[in-house]
């Protein structure tokens, strides 16, 4: 039996986490104490975790959470160790970490709509679901990104906030799909309902716009025309799947009404790294009569103001929609994305432009703030 694993059912372990101890700091990175798993948790031993735009929010203070705070939310790995009750995984089990728990029982749940489940509620205050800590340092309890934390190396999280997936797929790239890619795909196929023959704009071309790119693709869309300032961006937006790019909305107006005849797109989905309610009335100016506006990125908290013309929205039918997960049922969705992937529809391989140690977290960020990254991935 592992070492870690024996650590776990003699009490607390160390392990080594990035922590968030201020706004504006940066992730530091050291020993943390865990403790063991709970009634109806798991621990995780990660393979891998993504470096999402999300928890650049947690450093800029755009999405409050508690602190401090192990970061991370995106992330795959084997079962270590099982808290009591838990019967729907084993020891040694692969799984993705999905940033939203799903309990089953709640009306939204029932409902099959588990990306709104009542137990993501208080997803980003730092303790778990019963309101207790699983991470210490300094004499203070730490928070987790989502319930996860998952820079770390081990981590404890709900079994409600894992999906197993099939033996021998590549765990790195697992983790990739618990959150950006489930977040981007969903987006284009669930919330904006894009079908086959349809022109689809997508405004940001990092891990989230990516993967609404593909999305657009798998769904059979005719024109997919991708935003982005970021030359590099623009280049790969290309390879998955965009037809046509432009380096503004601006300019993308013109290549949607061409393409279109005037008819303009079906959807236009916001990817960018921060939403903002000026970038509104822009989008919904590049989808025609009964077009879809979906807001993926998140934007500042209290930042309650956009600007649209409620006269177009009324007499064109124009529409906005939220897309939280991407709209998606993570049980269900993470291995289908799996699966196509497996078949050659979905591109996971060439999301990651770099990988890092996790030691090396902070310079992810700056490659991704600096638009280098399309997504960067830490190895263990």
């Amino acid at each position: 039996m592992r070492a870690d694993v024996i650590a776990v059912m003699l009490g607390a372990m160390r392990t080594t986490a990035a922590v968030l101890w201020e706004v504006g700091g940066k992730w530091e990175v050291g020993e943390v104490d865990l403790d063991p798993p709970g009634p109806g948790e798991v621990l995780v031993e990660l393979a891998a975790s993504g470096l999402c735009h999300s928890d650049e929010h947690l450093v800029t203070g755009q999405l409050p959470v508690g602190l401090p705070i192990v970061g991370g939310h995106e992330g795959a790995g084997r079962i270590a160790a099982l808290g009591e009750g838990v019967t729907e995984v084993a020891v040694g089990d692969p799984v993705v970490l999905a940033f939203l728990p799903s309990c089953g029982r709640c009306t939204w749940c029932v409902r099959g709509i588990t990306n709104l489940c009542d137990d993501g509620a208080g997803a980003t205050l730092g303790p778990q679901l019963d309101g207790t800590y699983r991470f210490h340092a300094g004499g203070e309890d730490i928070g987790q990104m989502c319930l996860l934390g998952t820079f770390a190396k081990h981590t404890v999280v709900p079994v409600k906030s894992v999906v197993p997936v099939d033996e021998g797929f590549p765990l790195h790239l697992a983790a990739l799909v618990g959150c950006g890619v489930t977040t981007g795909y969903g987006s284009a196929t669930k919330t904006a309902d894009l079908r086959a023959g349809d022109t689809a704009v997508v405004i940001g071309c990092g891990g989230v716009g990516a993967n609404a790119i593909q999305g657009a693709r798998i769904a059979g869309c005719r024109y997919i025309v991708a935003v982005d300032p970021v030359e590099f961006k623009r280049d790969k937006a290309i390879e998955f799947g965009a037809t046509h790019v432009a380096e503004s909305m601006d300019a993308a107006w013109n290549v949607v009404s061409e393409l279109t005849r005037g008819r303009l797109a079906d959807a236009a989905i916001l990817t960018v790294g921060v939403a903002l309610g000026e970038m509104i009335q822009p989008a919904l100016e590049l989808v025609g009569k009964r077009g879809r506006v979906v807001v993926t990125a998140l934007a500042p908290r209290g930042d309650e103001t956009a600007a649209l013309s409620l006269l177009d929205v009324t007499v064109y039918e124009k529409q906005i929609r939220g897309a939280m997960f991407g709209s998606a049922n993570s049980q269900h969705d993470i291995p289908r994305l799996l699966e196509l992937h497996n078949t050659g529809q979905l591109k996971l391989d060439e999301l990651i432009t770099q990988e890092y140690a996790l030691e090396d977290v902070n310079r992810g960020y700056e490659d991704m703030r600096a638009g280098r990254n399309i997504r960067g991935l830490i190895r263990y």
